[in-house]
């Protein structure tokens, strides 16, 4: 109905109301007619409207953004593993002959930023699937019934919508499962188990053979934590691990994200790739977004390596801050980043890029390490040296303040962690035992032995080096940076004049 003709419409009704009034028509049982039918009207208007705005929401949650594997860097043997699962989607044929069952689960798991969710959409594209995705935490209600009925539903649409687009398979993501499908403790009855329940009631009812075929996937990050129900042959039969990229898939992941940037000629990325060991896809992509906003403060046309080294800084420390520090905590400060310095180049010749006195996130000054080889084996004397590097900041403070300061608390938890992994490995005087089956006083003991020890040779081996700090502290402080050439000039002269 037009604007004008809702506007006669309502100037009419009254009209009719009073003619009929004046001609000693009864209207009662004829306006109470109409105000039915009219409730009715808008009722059933006001649900279709509920319906295609749900309808909207569903399609645009469904409707993944259009990703390949070629998309997704640092995983090939992730990717490897993924197709070949998914290939029971596509060669349904071959399977069916040569008496393969069919997979009903995929499940990923790794940490943080590591592609899962990119997984799962390339997954639909490449199996030319209909993909619907949803996260664990939408499937808890404080109400009973409520998660267990979203599962329903959400499996009844994949399948409807499959068949709605004409297509052989559907593949339903959860991510973040392990809200849902945590370990059952067999206490009180729960949301969350009646929520579980419906979800293996659910993976039971695919049946392979049927059209059309459902395939699950999920992600998390802590495996651990899932009930064995779940994780059995039969529903998540495969299990991929999604890890963090080795070098040459950060170089791969740095080279997709940089297709859409200005870079410079001399940039080397090769080299950013070797600088950010152990960092994820998710902090590899910031690292190049912050790298071109450094470019745009600088009014730059090209993103520099200069760019990139910030960005790398920023992503793993936080952004520069305007803290203003009295000189005794700048002092401090310095000796205690040049204890790390001087730890860190004695044990591992050439390793320092730079020593910073600038404020970054939490820390007041940082050292810059050189890159390194990725290495993902230690020995004991390898664990130690690191022990030693963390201890330098706290006992270059010891030697010149004759104490420590809080700036020590995340060396000393890194020391400590590092402790723990000597003990789980073996590799301290209590040998090859079950953790749990020692003493806590056995395990304070042995940990308060190792750190003794190597922070009296952290001690023994600063104290040689004593000259090195006072000539690089008025640098430092001056400057606020010491490139890793400047202090290693300072380094050598110390050690030839302690041969001379």
């Amino acid at each position: 109905m037009s604007k004008y003709g809702k506007e006669i419409f309502i100037g009419t009704v009254p009209v009719v109301i009073l003619f009929l009034l004046f001609i000693g028509v009864n209207v009662i049982p004829i306006v109470f007619m109409a105000a039915i039918v009219a409730t009715f009207f808008f009722m059933t208007k006001a649900r279709n409207g509920m319906n295609i705005g749900s309808d909207r929401k569903s399609r645009s949650k469904a409707a993944p953004a259009y990703m390949t594997f070629d998309d997704i860097g640092g995983q090939e043997r992730a990717k490897r593993e993924l197709t070949e699962a998914l290939d029971f989607l596509i060669r349904y044929e071959d399977i069916k002959r040569l008496g393969i069952r069919p997979l009903k689960g995929i499940l990923l798991t790794g940490p943080p930023g590591t592609g899962k969710t990119s997984l799962a959409k390339a997954s639909a594209h490449y199996t030319n699937s209909v993909f619907m995705a949803a996260s664990g935490s939408e499937f808890v209600e404080m109400y009973v019934g409520v998660g267990a009925s979203r599962v329903r539903d959400l499996f009844k649409e994949a399948r409807n919508r499959a068949i709605k687009e004409n297509k052989d398979s559907a593949i339903v993501f959860i991510d973040e499962i392990d809200v849902i499908g945590g370990k059952r403790d067999g206490g009180q009855h729960r949301e969350y188990d009646q929520t579980l329940n419906q979800l293996l009631t659910e993976m039971d009812g695919i049946h392979t053979s049927e059209h059309p075929r459902v395939l699950i996937m999920a992600a998390t990050n802590r495996k651990e934590m899932l009930d064995s129900a779940l994780l059995r042959p039969g529903r998540f039969d495969r299990h991929i691990e999604v890890d963090l990229p080795d070098k040459k898939g950060r170089l791969h992941i740095l080279n997709i994200h940089a297709k859409n940037k200005p870079l410079a000629e001399n940039v080397n990325l090769e080299l950013i790739a070797q600088e950010t060991f152990h960092f994820s896809g998710a902090q590899l992509e910031s690292v190049m977004n912050e790298a071109a906003i450094y470019a745009m403060r600088d009014e730059s046309p090209y993103i520099e390596q200069k760019h990139l080294s910030l960005a790398v800084d920023k992503v793993m420390m936080g952004e520069k801050t305007d803290r203003e520090s009295t000189k005794e905590e700048r002092e401090r400060v310095a000796l205690h980043e040049l204890g790390h310095a001087i730890a860190a180049e004695v044990l591992r010749p050439g390793s320092v890029s730079q020593v910073a006195l600038s404020p970054r996130g939490k820390a007041l000054g940082y050292v810059r390490h050189n890159p390194q080889q990725d290495q993902y084996l230690y020995t004991r004397e390898q664990i130690e040296h690191q022990i030693m590097i963390a201890l330098g900041g706290a006992v270059a403070e010891e030697m010149f303040y004759g104490g420590r300061s809080t700036g020590s608390r995340n060396d000393f938890e890194q020391a400590l962690n590092m402790v723990r992994t000597m003990m789980d490995s073996g590799l301290t005087k209590l040998g090859i035992v079950d953790m749990q089956m020692v003493t806590k006083q056995e395990l304070m003991k042995e940990n308060a032995s190792i750190l003794d020890e190597l922070t009296a040779a952290t001690r023994t081996m600063l104290e040689q080096y004593r000259p090195v700090f006072e000539q690089s502290l008025d640098i430092l402080i001056q400057e606020e940076v010491l490139s890793g050439d400047q202090f290693r000039e300072s380094l050598e002269r110390t050690k030839n004049i302690q041969i001379a």
